[in-house]
């Protein structure tokens, strides 16, 4: 598998985290917000006057939530460990941060990833030094942690460890693939799940008849209500932003009569459903995982499913195409060779061609390896053969091997000896080719599926002929 890592920071700075303090409360630097909340009041999105005020309005991570859970420790005031949120969009990791905060009387902090340098990080740690010596401690939160550097997260480590901050940093990328593994090793990594039908179900009608929220403004129907909640797939945030949506349509239709959000309504608000996918993501990867596992399996309808994903999402298609020309080696081999054949021109379709024509050729490439008969025979052979050089048997090339064309080779008996396989009546003779250590080794064992089904007797008389067994 590629290198999931880019290139460590280069501009990493001197630690100067303790340095002497100056001001006892100076004002953090523009890169840092007071909270994570985003807007409120009745001009705010439906999705942030939502926001649960109180852990009793949290619904969903119940298996992080129940008594005595680190995570509703810290909730409540009695935790002190540092947490790393890791779940999908819009499960509550900038909700539970807050209240972290707000549950406990800390001061609250929060880096902006996208626009927050090294600089900003030890600004925001030396305020809370400070407050710490009047016995006040800041909590730190960091929205989209995963994109922070490695030189930014290093420099909260000190600060984490000796608990000047209480960090509460959130992802929805996996933290072993996209955060500094000291920093994890400093704190608590919970799992956010997307949040089941029946919370979204709960969530919707709850904002539906809050004052916070539509004040039951709009009725639903029961079509409708199921719909918004196969929409929203477990995300909270889009299954609000979906339902104010709905209600806008609704109430610009009744004009002085009732509204009311029905199927036509819904559907004529949301275009198509968003589908769950980051590019640059844990679901990239969950996805991708699906759709080589789909592919190895045989499952052609599953791998055509998941291929639509990609491409609804708008996947970059040189990765899938990339992606089917390794799974044709990989998965099928020489069961059907042309299945490479075919992944290799759909790549060149996807080149020359581009999107959305070029969607047809990978899905032709995804039935050809879907159903083609599997193998996995050329990816044992080539790993045993790896695996002998790795483990030192790799001696010299034999003699009657080595290059010949160049003057005094004969002197050295290279090529001297060698017989030319074509000038053998059937093209195929008696002859070493491996180093002596090797000598005898089968590293190719080839399936009885497809065209390996011949292959399966061939390969055995060619090892005959040529160890002179025959």
């Amino acid at each position: 598998m590629s290198d999931l890592f880019g290139a460590d920071d280069p501009s990493a700075e001197p630690d100067a985290l303790f340095e002497a303090p100056r001001d006892p409360d100076p004002e953090p630097d523009t890169a840092i917000r007071r909270a994570p909340v985003g807007p409120s009041g009745p001009n705010a999105p439906l999705a942030a006057r939502m926001r649960p005020a109180g852990l009793d309005e949290v619904l969903g991570q119940q298996h992080l939530l129940e008594p005595g859970a680190p995570l509703r420790r810290l909730v409540e005031g009695s935790g002190a460990a540092s947490v790393v949120l890791y779940g999908p969009p819009g499960t509550g990791k900038t909700t539970l941060a807050s209240l972290i905060s707000g549950a406990t009387g800390r001061r609250f902090e929060a880096l902006s990833a996208l626009s927050a340098g090294v600089k900003d990080v030890r600004a925001v740690i030396d305020v809370a030094r400070r407050r710490l010596t009047h016995g006040e401690q800041t909590v730190l939160f960091i929205d989209e942690v995963h994109r922070f550097s490695k030189t930014q997260q290093d420099a909260l480590l000190a600060a984490v460890e000796n608990r000047i901050v209480l960090l509460v940093a959130a992802t929805t990328e996996n933290p072993s693939f996209s955060v500094v593994a000291p920093l994890l090793s400093r704190s608590l990594v919970l799992q956010l799940q997307p949040l089941g039908p029946g919370d979204i179900r709960a969530l919707l009608e709850r904002a539906r008849t809050d004052s916070r929220g539509l004040g039951a403004t709009v009725g639903i129907t029961d079509d409708a209500l199921d719909h918004l909640v196969r929409l929203a797939g477990g995300d909270a945030r889009r299954a609000l932003t979906a339902l104010e949506a709905s209600a806008e349509t609704a109430l610009d239709r009744a004009g002085d009569g009732d509204a009311v959000i029905d199927l036509p309504t819904v559907e004529s608000s949301i275009d198509k459903a968003a589908v769950r996918y980051d590019r640059d993501g844990d679901q990239h990867f969950d996805v991708a995982s699906a759709f080589i596992k789909s592919l190895r399996g045989s499952d052609v309808d599953a791998a055509l499913h998941y291929l639509a994903r990609m491409i609804v999402a708008g996947e970059d298609p040189r990765f899938i195409a990339r992606r089917l020309m390794i799974q044709a080696s990989e998965e099928v081999g020489m069961a059907d060779p042309t299945a490479l054949q075919t992944a290799v021109a759909a790549s060149h379709v996807v080149q020359q061609v581009g999107m959305p024509e070029a969607q047809l050729a990978l899905a032709q490439a995804t039935i050809h390896i879907a159903t083609a008969p599997k193998s996995g025979a050329v990816t044992s052979a080539l790993g045993a053969a790896i695996a002998d050089v790795k483990a030192g048997k790799a001696g010299p090339v034999p003699a009657h091997l080595r290059d010949g064309h160049y003057q005094g080779a004969q002197k050295l008996g290279n090529a001297v000896g060698y017989k030319f396989p074509h000038a053998h009546p059937d093209g195929v003779l008696a002859q070493q080719y491996p180093p002596d250590e090797l000598v005898g080794a089968d590293y190719y064992q080839p399936t009885t599926h497809g065209v390996e089904r011949e292959l399966a007797s061939r390969v055995p008389k060619l090892r005959r002929i040529v160890r002179g067994q025959r």
